[in-house]
């Protein structure tokens, strides 16, 4: 998979792009958990994500925040990972001018990151939120959610409990216009460990090929 450097807010950032050959592909941007707990591209929540979407049909870009990896500068407590996902969305366009679709896949820190997205930029169309840390985080910036999605999460999250999760769902699932999914894998951690990683997937891979056959938002 190509490894690719970007210009980012605060120097360049290192990212993983895979592209399909058709030029009209649909775009997706997967953003990786929190950097202050080894939370990097490779995190295996995410790099599941992103091949899940590349078999869907997706051109894909995952990235490093700012700090990580070979991504300049350093943390900066979420403002500054909301513009590191601004200029990796936007490289991500500027190389599929043609796309359609363009979605947006975050794990837990990410999730988060991915949900103020939302908001800065109405071209995307769905999203994918794994394991939202709604306990941690204000969601309250999503009013009105611009777009429909699919929050998911384990049963067994300790990190970000069920409860939070199901909370934020159900105040998404009052809004009109959109669609908002709430899906649980039974038993799983916040990692989606050992036999739980593939239910996931699959439930994703399963909301998103519905979504794209779909018309409306």
């Amino acid at each position: 998979m190509p490894e690719v450097i970007f210009p980012g807010p605060e120097g360049r950032l290192e990212g993983r792009y895979h592209p399909q050959k058709d030029r009209d592909a649909p775009i997706a941007l997967m953003l990786h958990p929190h950097p202050q707990f080894g939370g990097t591209m490779n995190n295996k929540v995410v790099y599941n994500l992103h091949y899940a979407f590349h078999r869907m049909g997706f051109t894909v870009l995952r990235f490093n925040f700012r700090g990580v990896g070979r991504s300049q500068g350093e943390y900066d407590q979420g403002v500054g990972e909301l513009s590191d996902a601004a200029s990796a969305l936007d490289y991500l366009q500027s190389m599929n001018q043609n796309s359609k679709h363009c979605w947006v896949a975050g794990f837990s820190f990410g999730a988060w990151i991915g949900m103020q997205l939302l908001m800065r930029r109405p071209e995307i169309t769905g999203f994918i939120s794994v394991s939202p840390p709604a306990n941690m985080y204000d969601f309250s910036f999503l009013a009105p959610c611009p777009s429909s999605g699919l929050l998911i999460n384990g049963t067994a999250d300790r990190v970000a409990p069920p409860s939070d999760t199901a909370a934020l769902a159900a105040k998404l699932q009052e809004q009109k216009g959109i669609t908002v999914s709430h899906e649980e894998i039974e038993g799983a951690g916040h990692f989606f460990e050992g036999a739980h990683m593939e239910p996931m997937i699959e439930t994703v891979t399963d909301y998103v090929k519905r979504r794209l056959t779909e018309t409306t938002r």
